[in-house]
């Protein structure tokens, strides 16, 4: 399992021209690969690591606040092409992502999970051509595996 953790300033996910999800204040946007072998447990031991990463500036302006510290939000979208695999050739393959169906049923686990833990939690659509915008702050970009 792979999470993409960005820090953004705001980000937004959109289908066929239709907002489907969206956060206005600082928070991640975590793009969430599933691969074949993956479960629960895996999926709380990411979960537990990214609410804890302090990486929001404190007040002498050092990275030492949560997302739970600021009051952060989450945008949550299932990215399978995280598991691209480039080594031959020039056309990815994708033979390490998780079958769909268990994609689908980790994602909405981790948002649940989440939903838990921090009050706006705001997501894509499994399997669906999204637009995603967003507004890296630092940049600050993450990868949990």
């Amino acid at each position: 399992m792979k999470f993409l953790i960005q820090r953004v300033t705001k980000a937004q996910v959109d289908i066929d021209g239709e907002t489907v999800g969206k956060i206005d204040n600082r928070g991640f946007l975590v793009l969430i690969g599933v691969g074949e072998g993956d479960t629960r447990e895996i999926a709380d031991k990411l979960i537990k690591k990214m609410l804890a990463l302090r990486i929001f500036a404190d007040e002498n302006g050092k990275t030492n606040l949560s997302i739970k510290d600021v009051g952060g939000s989450l945008l949550l979208v299932s990215q399978f092409t995280l598991y691209a695999d480039c080594h031959k050739g020039n056309r990815p393959t994708f033979n390490n992502a998780g079958n769909p169906t268990l994609a689908n049923e980790l994602y909405e686990y981790i948002i649940a999970e989440c939903k838990k833990e921090i009050p706006v939690v705001q997501t894509g659509r499994f399997g669906a051509d999204m637009q995603v915008s967003l507004v890296n702050d630092g940049p600050f970009t993450i990868m949990l595996d």
